[in-house]
């Protein structure tokens, strides 16, 4: 009686002591993930932090300056993103770690049928992230009784226990994300893909909005978006889809990023 009394409190002990993602105060993006050849390929790691920022966590890459009050490592969450293999299906989860490299949250997994492997790992990541939404994050303090490893708590690392100490420096290929993200929450932007003798534009979601063919003037294309057939030019520095509705000529500013 007296073994099973003490698996009880055991057991109640670690759920008690069980951290959630409310219990760490920010989250950090690496810069790679380990299923990809370089550095925020396919703008994954962009995304990542972009959606991380919108499910309510504070989130910076894992060589970028952090406040002075989250310099303790063990107070932040490393995410991840993984992929699943799958026939003819593109599958990615993500995993938030804590300073130990425990899994103090797994996603859903998100799937994508797309051949195209920038749409597909965006769908795919984009509908994992939707359980990091239901969370509802919002930072409740440490959880009782969690401590770390002994390891400088000045430091930061990312997923795969690379160090890294904190720096007001930001390299070129950080600059480049930050800026990248700034667009990403641009609302209407557009993204072009290369499909053949033109573009499939698309959104954040991701949708393909409109699709442009190449003419021998590289200021326009002819564009198709839904049902309306015009065309997509340059002037002044922005793009317009130009098109004919009830014999009037329709001139909107399209927002795109080639």
């Amino acid at each position: 009686m007296k073994k099973y009394i003490l698996l009880l409190l055991l057991v109640a002990g670690s759920v008690l002591n069980a951290q959630t993602v409310n219990n760490f105060k920010a989250v950090i993006v690496p810069l790679k993930f380990d299923f990809l050849k370089s550095e925020n390929a396919y703008r994954l790691n962009t995304i990542s932090k972009f959606n991380t920022k919108k499910a309510g966590f504070e989130a910076f890459y894992a060589n970028q300056s952090i406040p002075k009050e989250m310099n303790n490592r063990c107070d932040l969450l490393y995410l991840n993103v993984e992929k699943e293999s799958g026939f003819l299906v593109t599958k990615l989860f993500v995993t938030f770690k804590d300073c130990n490299g425990n899994v103090v949250f797994q996603s859903e997994v998100g799937r994508s049928k797309e051949k195209d492997f920038e749409t597909a790992y965006m769908e795919a990541l984009n509908e994992a992230f939707q359980s990091v939404y239901a969370l509802h994050y919002k930072y409740e303090g440490p959880a009782a009784n969690v401590t770390s490893n002994d390891v400088d708590q000045n430091q930061t690392y990312s997923n795969n226990q690379t160090v890294y100490a904190p720096s007001t420096k930001i390299n070129v290929q950080e600059a480049e994300e930050t800026k990248a993200t700034t667009i990403t929450a641009t609302e209407g932007l557009l993204y072009a893909q290369p499909i053949a003798n033109g573009y499939q534009l698309i959104d954040a979601t991701p949708k393909v909005v409109m699709r442009v063919t190449k003419t021998s003037n590289p200021s326009t294309y002819i564009a198709v978006k839904g049902d309306t057939q015009g065309v997509l030019v340059s002037k002044n520095g922005s793009w317009y889809f130009e098109y004919y509705k009830d014999q009037n000529l329709i001139s909107e500013k399209v927002e795109v990023k080639f």
